[in-house]
């Protein structure tokens, strides 16, 4: 049996004790209840437990400890479990036996960098749409966080088994592209000294003083002569390549990366929005009033209807919506589909939910995750604004401050729906109060055993695992054994944020094994030891590098 498998294990084992009980006629069960496996965060309480007498204790009016203790008699050890107790006020206690426990150095070596993969998604076609700025400037800090949740989820689910297509909806259609192509034909202007007028709540920038240049020394003056709408489909479709250009070499410095970069105006050019917005009309849940048309979305719970085509007869952000959703469900026939906004767009995800049950799509199928207000600080002082632009500080000068594998570590250490403050001076210190820096130490002292090892042209291949008895080795097995179950629930909840976390109990366990147990001794009568605890510490590098790979962070050999 795997380590993958003993929780699963383990509830299975409840279930029968539970069949077994209710047979006896000790439990009048009309159904199964749900049977919740966790690791105590006491190692005293075991390696895994379940309050699940507590919880039927109400129901079936019997004392939880002597439901506990019943239940408990029913379970039988194994070769992985070592004996199963009862504890007060009701609950099991599991522990595993230290023989199986070290087996499992074999199986993680066995594993390699497949170590930690689940198969609960089996093959879905999941898509992740995340970060999906407007492509009217640098993607700023704010966005970062969602942007970095996206991408660890995407490895997560992966490693979960399902089949995911990280998205970017480029929003390049509406009024806001428009005013941003007349703020570069402004700009453009100005750096010839012509007369320009800045578009009313028009795009102020330096980056784009910055852009207007750029297309100015590359074509020169040959927008000038064009009449203004030719000069303004022009130099707008150049404006806008090169900021998507300049938002996909900020993402992928921070290791994000996308399988799709979508356009929203094939929407339009396609006919898509015009097959989406006529079914919502046969199905009668658009109406016309003040001159505009609606959405019926009250008719699904939602507190409004909602403008989907203005009185201008310009479609809304919510239209395209609408149509993009029908893209990824209908015409592409994606089983799941995450999306991942920002704090300002909360409002918006009962309207979506409404409109793809509109569309005759499950909306469960449907996830909105969003990504909440981010404060940067530089120790006690909150950093408002950049010093190059005066303006929102951009993820370019985030991450040249604090490096890639910070910016993604402490995005990703914080639950997304609540806000947080990022301390830019934690993120560069070099000592164990910077989680980062502990987290990859750990690994680099790991490598540097195993380059040891080799140069002293040690084979531990037949290195016996059994020898592995100490609380220390035993601890460092337990905490990288959570992995895979670690990978299946995030999956699950898609919840990546639990990563970090692991990775810094994994470092503790290693950073314990290391200050207590000497790996490479020069001792010959020791060589029995060194070549179990070098299996031992080859298994921790694989997991370590795993989940520092889930992360999207580097594995460094040296610190």
């Amino acid at each position: 049996m795997s380590a993958s498998l003993m929780l699963e294990t383990i509830q299975q084992l409840i279930a029968q004790a539970l069949e077994a009980a209710r047979q006896e006629g000790l439990l009048q069960l009309e159904t199964m209840p749900e049977i919740q496996v966790e690791r105590p965060g006491n190692s005293e309480h075991g390696d895994f437990s379940t309050n699940l007498p507590l919880r039927l204790a109400r129901a079936t009016r019997i004392n939880p400890l002597a439901l506990a203790q019943s239940l408990a008699a029913h379970i039988p050890t194994g070769d992985a479990i070592d004996r199963v107790e009862a504890a007060p006020p009701g609950f099991i206690n599991f522990y595993l036996k230290d023989s199986w426990l070290q087996q499992q150095v074999e199986v993680v070596r066995q594993a390699g960098d497949k170590f930690g993969n689940v198969n609960t998604g089996n093959g879905r076609r999941m898509m992740i749409e995340f970060v999906s700025v407007n492509p009217t400037g640098p993607v700023h800090v704010g966005h970062t966080r969602g942007a970095v949740l996206g991408s660890a989820l995407a490895n997560v689910l992966e490693a979960a088994g399902y089949d995911v297509t990280r998205e970017y909806y480029v929003n390049d259609a509406g009024n806001q592209m428009q005013l941003f192509y007349r703020s570069v034909l402004a700009r453009y202007k100005e750096s010839f000294g012509r007369e320009f007028n800045m578009p009313d709540n028009g795009y102020m920038g330096d980056y784009i003083m910055d852009l207007a240049k750029e297309i100015a020394d590359a074509e020169g003056q040959r927008f000038l002569d064009l009449d203004e709408e030719q000069a303004l489909k022009e130099i707008g479709d150049i404006g806008r390549e090169k900021m998507v250009a300049l938002i996909k070499e900020d993402l992928t410095a921070i290791g994000v990366e996308f399988d799709n970069w979508f356009s929203e105006r094939t929407l339009f050019e396609e006919g898509q929005y015009d097959t989406a917005m006529g079914l919502l009309r046969e199905k009668d849940y658009l109406s016309e009033r003040d001159e505009a048309l609606w959405f019926n979305s009250t008719a699904f719970g939602d507190e409004k209807d909602n403008v989907v085509v203005r009185s201008t007869g310009e479609p809304t952000y919510f239209a395209s919506d609408i149509a993009y959703h029908y893209n990824k469900f209908i015409d592409r026939g994606y089983d799941a589909v995450v999306d991942i906004w920002g704090a300002d767009h909360q409002g918006h995800v009962p309207r979506m939910k409404a409109a793809v049950e509109a569309l005759g799509i499950e909306p469960d199928r449907l996830t909105v995750l969003i990504s909440q207000m981010v404060t940067l600080r530089r120790g006690n002082d909150v950093v408002r604004a950049s010093k190059r632009t005066g303006d929102f500080v951009t993820l370019k000068e985030l991450a040249e401050e604090v490096g890639k594998d910070a910016c993604r570590y402490f995005f990703l250490a914080r639950t997304p729906a609540t806000q947080m403050e990022f301390d830019l001076e934690l993120a560069k210190k070099e000592s164990s109060e910077n989680p980062v820096f502990y987290v990859q130490y750990a690994h680099a002292r790991n490598a540097s055993i195993m380059a040891l090892a080799r140069e002293r042209n040690i084979d531990w291949s037949n290195g016996d695992v059994s020898l592995l008895t100490t609380p220390s080795e035993l601890d460092l097995v337990r905490a990288m054994l959570r992995l895979p179950e670690l990978v299946a629930q995030m999956a699950a909840q898609l919840e990546p944020h639990h990563l970090p976390h692991f990775a810094l109990d994994l470092a503790n366990a290693f950073h314990g094994f290391y200050e207590n147990c000497r790996v490479v001794s020069s001792n010959e009568e020791d060589n029995a030891m060194t070549a179990a605890r070098l299996k031992l510490v080859e298994s921790a590098q694989i997991v370590f590098r795993r989940s520092l790979e889930l992360m999207g962070m580097s594995a460094p050999d040296r610190m």
